[in-house]
This record gives structure tokens, C-alpha cells and sequence, in this order.
């Protein structure tokens, strides 16, 4: 018997259209629904039973919290109640690596969750949509993919949800994990794997999403050279932001001005996590930012560092368990 596989489409570059062939900028993402990418990949039905579900149906730069959590909370349905054995979501590039994260962080299932999108429209003559969406499923499909946590599948590579990110704005070739490399190849329908996360996922992180309606209020700030008065940060708190992703220049610097301004805000209860604004490479804070309450993102890029924080602060608000949370997962 064939595995049932489910596809969840959220809109994005590979439903989207423009009347030209040859275009690859200027579309309508999202244009499409998900019976039209089902039936441009007909060859996915060799793998398995394929029932689709259409979640939203965006540009992926407008994503929200409120779909990530619909999201999820689908995906665990169909997971753990109505015995489907892996899921794909096709997702707009733009913001793919957050909400990718965010599943490896809340689906409670050891069953293979894919991500794919496309970086040309579905109606360009050099369309990648129709490979990805092949390559998810058949990935999904593969005994060996179980426990692997959230992958991403995009011009045949395999990479985990934790450590990829958008490199290049246009090139198919867009995605790649700086520091930790692919997890593995998919060749003709294929699978090879030959890496593997070592960070903790899925079943095995504390972030229970079922009873959330909402998320607390994260925000990011950039650090760069005569940076203000630290305006933002206040207004963003005043706002109601309960925690700030600072994008740090080199290893997690950050302005003194901005710095000033964030060491008062915190003495308020705003929780601080310090990324970087450099796609590889660690983060480092000095012993004086630990015991101020700066939390070290590690290797996490400021777009999933905020992520984190916000599952995190559903837990708890104590800066020191947070920090072991960016550790562990």
C-alpha cells in the first residue's frame, strides 16, 4: 500500500502566474490553488496518496504568527489523528526558513515534515515548482527521512529546517546552511543522506502549541555604524513587544547607544536574545552581557532567533531558561 501523503499549500512563488513566459519577476504570488500544483506534478502520485489542503494562499512576506500557528496545529492533526504518514507544505521563499523553524520546534511527530517553494513562477518557462514539488514528496516518502526534524527541499538539496536560509534573491540555487552544510541530495526521485542534526526537535521540544490563539510580541532591530538614540527600541516596547532580536554587527555587537537604551528596557522586563547581522558564524557575548540578561542566539540568524523567543516566552520569562532553550534547540 502506497503512504498517504498530505500537501499543504500557503500560496507563494510556486502559485503564482504572470502573463509572460519568459518573466520571472513581477508575478502574483499565490495566484494558484492547490488542485493546479497537484495536477502539474501527476508523477507525485507514484509515490503515494496525495490529498491536498489549501491553508492560505500568500506572498510569503506577509506571513503572520496566526497561519504558523494554523499551520502547525494542522500538521499535528493530520499527524497524530488521521494517520497520514508524512507532510509537505509549499511555502513562498521569502520567509520559508521561519515558518520551517517554527515546525521543527512545534510539530510533536517523528513523521517527515518537507517544505518547498519555488523561486520562479509557475508559469515561466524554467519553472522550478514542479521538480520541488516532486523532490517533497518523494522525500516525504522515505523511510530514512523519519526523525530528521523539518527539512527544506529546493533545487535538490536536502536541508534542515534549524540551519538553512535564503542566500540569493533570485538564483534557483537560493538556499543554503552556512555553517552546517546540506543534509542530503535528492537525484531522480532519490534520496541520500549524508548529514545529520544533532540539535533537539519535533517530538522532543517543550513548545505545546494546541490551546495558543496568539504569540507574544517579538520584534527585531539592526546594530550598525551611528546608530540612533535607541528611539525604536522604545517605541517597539512601549508598543507592547515583550522581546527584541538585536541583528549585531560581526559576533553579536552592538551599538552603545542602542546598548544603553536596552540595558534600561531590560531593567522593564524586555527580554533581549543578541544575533548577528552576518550570515555564518557564532555569536559571542562577554561575560558583563550574561549577567546583564543578554541571550546569546548561538548560530541562529536574527529571523529564527525571533522565532525561538517567541515560543520561548510562552514558557517562561527568565532570561537564564531562555538561554538554554537557544542551546538545546
Amino acid at each position: 500500500m502506497k503512504p498517504k501523503i498530505a500537501i499543504l499549500a500557503t500560496g507563494g512563488t510556486i502559485a503564482g502566474t504572470i502573463d509572460s513566459a519568459i518573466a520571472t519577476t513581477g508575478y502574483k504570488a499565490g495566484a494558484l490553488n492547490i488542485e493546479v500544483l497537484l495536477d502539474a506534478v501527476p508523477q507525485i502520485k507514484e509515490f503515494a496518496t496525495i490529498i491536498g489542503y489549501q491553508i492560505s494562499n500568500i506572498d510569503s512576506s506577509s506571513m503572520s504568527n496566526e497561519i504558523q500557528l494554523n499551520l502547525a496545529k494542522k500538521i499535528n492533526k493530520l499527524l497524530i489523528e488521521d494517520e497520514i504518514d508524512g507532510v509537505v507544505v509549499t511555502h513562498g521563499t521569502d520567509t520559508m526558513e521561519e515558518s520551517a523553524y517554527f515546525l521543527n520546534l512545534t510539530v510533536k511527530s517523528d513523521k517527515p515534515v518537507v517544505l518547498t517553494g519555488a523561486m520562479r513562477p509557475a508559469t515561466s518557462m524554467s519553472a522550478d515548482g514542479p521538480k520541488n514539488l516532486y523532490n517533497a514528496v518523494a522525500l516525504a516518502t522515505n523511510e530514512k527521512s523519519k526523525n530528521k526534524g523539518v527539512m527544506i527541499v529546493m533545487n535538490d538539496r536536502i536541508l534542515s529546517a534549524r540551519t538553512a536560509t535564503k542566500t540569493h534573491t533570485l538564483n534557483l540555487d537560493a538556499f543554503f546552511s552556512p555553517d552546517f552544510g546540506d543534509l542530503g541530495y535528492i537525484l531522480d526521485g532519490k534520496v541520500y543522506f549524508y548529514n545529520t542534526i544533532e540539535k533537539l526537535h519535533t517530538k522532543n521540544t517543550p513548545f505545546n502549541i494546541d490551546n495558543l490563539e496568539n504569540l507574544p510580541k517579538v520584534d527585531i532591530l539592526y546594530s550598525y555604524s551611528d546608530d540612533g538614540s535607541g528611539i525604536a527600541a522604545k517605541a517597539l516596547f512601549d508598543n507592547g513587544t515583550q522581546g527584541l532580536v538585536i541583528a549585531g554587527s560581526g559576533s553579536g555587537n552592538i551599538h552603545q547607544n542602542q546598548k544603553n537604551i536596552l540595558k534600561d528596557l531590560m531593567k522593564k522586563n524586555l527580554i533581549v536574545a543578541v544575533s548577528s547581522r552576518i550570515q555564518a558564524g557564532q555569536v559571542v557575548l562577554s561575560k558583563e552581557d550574561e549577567d546583564l540578561g543578554f541571550i546569546c542566539a548561538q548560530d541562529l540568524n536574527p529571523q529564527k532567533a525571533r522565532i525561538l523567543l517567541m515560543l520561548s516566552l510562552t514558557k517562561n520569562n527568565n532570561s537564564k531558561k531562555i538561554q538554554e532553550y537557544f542551546k538545546i534547540y
